[in-house]
């Protein structure tokens, strides 16, 4: 008899973990899946999918998790609320601890993903929830005909702004850069907004100060290359400033990169025999739902063989 609980535990349920399910449950292995919060992950927030193949018109974040849930449940893929507080590899298994619980792992699947990056300027913290928010979906319809800020200026923040544009009457894109660095395709659909008066561009500017007295009323803005101070007047600001990997739990486990993100091989192998990881919190070039499904197939794969090997 094995000397585990599961022959497989996934800590994460977004696309990479419940892709990971999927194929472990074809597999016939016994695997839990383990979230902390809502399942599907980061990609429950996005109204509108559209670079995943196969829906040619785009599909709803919820929904394309939904789907993927179901798939999963349909292979036996058994799923618990609950977030890991510690990790302890093991030659023979690996113990994963819970709040009042331990539970033994023949091989992991790290798929916990990422958070999104704090902004750090003075009033961020205490103004979260009262007009500063990380999640367009949740917030946009607040302030349908308000003047309002985007913070960044990559995928998240250009596919975000698209979306406000259907609430606010203006949208303020500030970036500290004096290029975009999201896919030129959302960057087009910005500036077509911008021609149009419903975004105006603060290139090479960040937020110095967001400002107000019970919620936002203004955001202090400075030039980086000119060193000019403006003060911006807006009734909230989403901040999308990149994203910060869920990885506390792992140190001194795996070996991560210098942002926290999980080093690993092309076969989702970390540091550790029997751990492997997969998504938006492994160090990658590319964070996409499409890469992340990939990596929680490569993972499920890979561990399949390593308990094989484990078991002879």
């Amino acid at each position: 008899m094995p000397a585990w609980d599961y022959d497989i535990v996934i800590v994460g349920a977004g696309p990479a973990g419940l892709t990971a399910g999927i194929y472990a449950g074809r597999a016939r292995l016994k695997t839990l899946l383990l979230e902390k919060l809502i399942h599907g992950g980061q990609v429950m927030t996005t109204d509108l999918v559209e670079n995943y193949p196969g829906f040619p018109e785009g599909i709803s974040g919820f929904e394309l998790s939904d789907r993927m849930r179901k798939q999963a449940e349909r292979f036996g893929l058994e799923f618990r609320t609950g977030e890991v507080l510690e990790l302890e590899p093991g030659p023979e298994h690996h113990l994963v601890r819970l709040q009042g619980e331990e539970l033994r792992a023949g091989a992991l699947i790290i798929a916990s993903g990422a958070g999104y990056r704090k902004l750090g300027a003075p009033g961020e913290k205490e103004f979260t929830g009262k007009g500063v928010s990380y999640c367009a979906t949740c917030d946009g319809a607040l302030y349908r005909g308000e003047t309002i800020a985007v913070v960044g200026g990559g995928d998240t923040a250009l596919t975000d702004t698209l979306f406000l544009c259907r609430f606010a009457e203006k949208i303020h894109l500030i970036h500290r850069r004096d290029a975009f660095r999201g896919e030129k395709f959302l960057q087009e659909q910005v500036l077509a907004q911008e021609k149009q008066g419903k975004v105006e561009i603060h290139w090479d500017s960040v937020v110095h100060e967001i400002q107000g007295r019970h919620a936002v009323e203004a955001l202090a803005l400075k030039n980086v290359k000119t060193g000019e101070e403006s003060r911006l007047p807006v009734a909230g600001v989403f901040i999308f400033v990149g994203i910060t990997p869920n990885t506390s739990w792992l140190q001194g486990c795996v070996s991560l990169d210098e942002w926290g993100f999980v080093f690993t091989d092309g076969e989702m192998a970390t540091s550790v025999p029997g751990i492997y990881a997969a998504g938006d919190v492994r160090s990658k070039l590319l964070r996409q739902i499409a890469t992340a499904v990939g990596d929680g197939a490569i993972a499920a794969f890979a561990a399949e063989s390593y308990l094989e090997h484990l078991q002879r």
